[in-house]
């Protein structure tokens, strides 16, 4: 749905506001949900769900204890009222939070159940297979042996503490968002301090902040050094006014005989890009970050951005599909010519797993690895650090540290020491060396629509997609341009060649056009995998003529009609469909509530609607395709008289929208 288009804009920015502590008692569930106070929700939830008459309030009331205890990690908890909830007729969301807490609890061939009882409800397995899949993948690895043992730290609290990597003389600096921390406003995302950089002694346990210059009062976290902790990098999210989105930038400091100094922003920065989790090469050439730029391959993906004999930074290069993909890769830590990272998108037992890739001799990444359980889990694992002053002896290869969100732990994330231990060898079986002609990068491209609540409204609750089959596809790589069919299954293999970009048109009537890119460049052989798969979604938007389609997150200031900077993604985004799509002709239309005279509204609107479409034409669309109207105060959607809407239902009638009128 085209309403959906910067959904995972918003998803990947960290909103920041500094509200102030609520130190008043909460005495109702509802007010210590809003709060983020879970513990305190899930009691007093739970006695209002005993009082409860209602079998719908009973459903409502038993989906936010589960999220609650979701939130707590207490996953069997969360589990049971997930059950309950859709027994009390919450709905879909009720299931699928159901399933991926079986999943987060490592009962895999429940939650393989549940995620085909949720396809077969919305009507596309389709939807859901990757996950039944991951769920068969990881009962197998959990009878594999295991090459790590691992210990819980003792200081870990019952706040989140991660990111762990090694400092001098026995310490470890690590980020907590512990009550210690700098400044006296609480983080709205998390219900808790905003974090910091925090020192612990191996030894003693003793914890301390670490330094002045580089905790302020906003989010500082995840940090790296050089190897002789002359220069550190680290992360600090920039928090403006209340409830103003803010970016995480890369920050770099310097030790002097005074100490650190002020950290600076690193110059290859953009704005309104979150940059976060560096991470330093041994001879402090190269950083690798996480950062969710726009022309990535979506959602988190690592860079590397490469420093000069000189000083000077350069701009940083995307890592190949071998490493990044559709979601979220995150929190590199790299080892010589060996990337650790965590990808919520590569095949894992959960949410975030840690996986490994070499660099061969041609600069490519081989496959992503898996690590594995006891260092994967059914939870987030993330935050792998080597310690390098431990030495391999014996039966032990390597010792380190990671995060995870695991419920053996004792806060939201967790601090582990891991131990790397040799295997005794198993029987030797001789593999053929893969001929040249064995290595194969395959493609699976599918071209899907989506499946809406109610089928004739583009307004309404997206439950899934499903594959479109018989769509065309159009492939053109070099000079060459090739024709596919979308087969019965709703995709087509396509065999790929070598450090090669390509670009795919999909189409279908009485569908929107819609394009991807996929690119071999930077992927490795693997003599034990020579065959890779990829798997490369389209989905294509459903026309609805004459139909208004509500445009998310575009605000205006009071009184006027100017754009604003937050608005450009959404209408960036309808600028990109409109040039694919060059028969199509829109109306922009805006909408306000009922508040202030008629006149007035239908003016403010008016022009509210010529500003979009002026916009739109100085991004080149041609002026003929596209007329504004302003319909003021005049079609509501929410139906409420005006001295009753709820704040709610006015900022559902204050909204911009397009309108294909042919």
């Amino acid at each position: 749905m085209i309403k959906n288009w910067i959904l995972g804009v918003l998803s990947m920015t960290l909103v920041l506001a500094a509200c102030s502590t609520q130190t008043a008692p909460v005495r109702d569930g509802q007010t210590a949900y809003e709060r983020k106070q879970y513990a305190v929700a899930a009691e007093l939830l739970q006695k209002d769900y005993n009082k409860s008459k209602s079998r719908v309030e009973k459903g409502k009331l038993a989906y936010l204890i589960a999220n609650s205890f979701d939130r707590l990690n207490k996953s069997e908890q969360s589990i049971k009222w997930y059950q309950i909830a859709y027994d009390n007729q919450y709905g879909l969301d009720a299931l699928k939070a159901y399933a991926f807490a079986l999943k987060k609890a490592e009962r895999y061939e429940e939650a393989m159940q549940a995620f085909k009882d949720l396809g077969l409800e919305i009507g596309s397995p389709y939807e859901y297979r990757r996950e039944i899949s991951a769920c068969q993948v990881a009962i197998g690895w959990k009878s594999n042996r295991q090459e790590y043992e691992i210990e819980l730290l003792e200081f870990n609290s019952g706040s989140a503490d991660y990111a762990p990597v090694i400092y001098k003389d026995n310490q470890l600096v690590f980020t907590s968002d512990r009550s210690a921390s700098t400044g006296k406003d609480t983080y709205f995302w998390t219900g808790n301090a905003f974090s910091d950089l925090f020192v612990v002694d191996l030894g003693s346990n003793a914890i301390a902040g670490f330094d002045a210059m580089l905790n302020t009062a906003n989010n500082e976290g995840t940090v790296c050094f050089n190897q002789a902790f002359t220069e550190v990098y680290f992360s600090r999210c920039f928090s403006n006014k209340k409830d103003e989105v803010s970016y995480c930038k890369i920050m770099h400091s310097e030790w002097t005989p005074s100490g650190w100094s002020e950290p600076q922003v690193l110059p290859f920065t953009e704005d309104k890009v979150n940059y976060v989790q560096p991470s330093l090469s041994p001879n402090g050439r190269l950083l690798y970050f996480s950062a969710n730029h726009p022309d990535g391959w979506g959602g988190y993906d690592i860079y590397a951005v490469e420093k000069s004999t000189g000083g000077e930074w350069g701009q940083p290069a995307l890592l190949s599909r071998s490493i990044n993909t559709s979601g979220d890769e995150k929190f590199p830590f790299i080892d010589q010519d060996t990337l650790y990272f965590s990808s919520d998108n590569h095949t894992g037992m959960g949410g975030l797993d840690v996986f490994r890739s070499f660099k061969m001799r041609d600069g490519s990444w081989s496959p992503a690895h898996n690590l594995k359980t006891p260092i994967n889990s059914g939870g987030d694992d993330f935050g792998y650090a080597i310690d390098y002053t431990q030495q391999p002896d014996g039966a032990i290869l390597q010792k380190g540290y990671f995060t995870s969100t695991r419920e053996s732990g004792v806060g939201n994330d967790d601090i582990y020491r891991f131990t790397k231990i040799v295997l005794p060898p198993e029987p030797e079986v001789i593999k053929p060396e893969p001929k040249p002609e064995d290595y194969k990068i395959l493609l699976h491209c599918y071209v899907l629509e989506k499946i809406y609540e109610f089928p004739d409204n583009p307004n309404s609750k997206i439950l899934g997609r499903k594959p479109l089959p018989g769509a065309g596809l159009s492939v053109q790589f070099e000079r060459k341009k090739e024709k596919k069919t979308i087969d019965e299954a709703g995709f087509v293999v396509i065999e790929l060649q070598e450090n090669t970009d390509y670009q795919f048109l999909a189409s279908n009537e009485g569908y929107l056009t819609n394009d991807a890119t996929f690119t071999t460049i930077g992927i490795g052989k693997d003599p034990e995998n020579p065959v890779q798969i990829f798997e490369l979604e389209i989905v294509l938007e459903k026309i609805f003529v004459n139909q208004e389609i509500r445009l998310e997150n575009i605000y205006y200031d009071f009184d006027r009609w100017e754009i604003r900077d937050d608005a450009k993604p959404t209408l960036d985004e309808l600028v990109r469909n409109l040039k694919l799509n060059p028969a199509i002709q829109i109306q922009l239309s805006s909408h306000t509530d009922c508040r202030g005279s008629d006149r007035y509204n239908e003016d403010l609107s008016q022009r509210r609607a010529q500003s979009a479409v002026n916009y739109l034409i100085e991004k080149g669309i041609d002026p003929v395709r596209l007329s504004a109207r302003g319909y003021g105060e005049g079609v509501p959607e929410a139906s409420c008289l005006c001295a009753r809407c709820s704040e709610e239902e006015h900022q559902q009638n204050r909204r911009t929208t397009f309108t294909i009128l042919q």
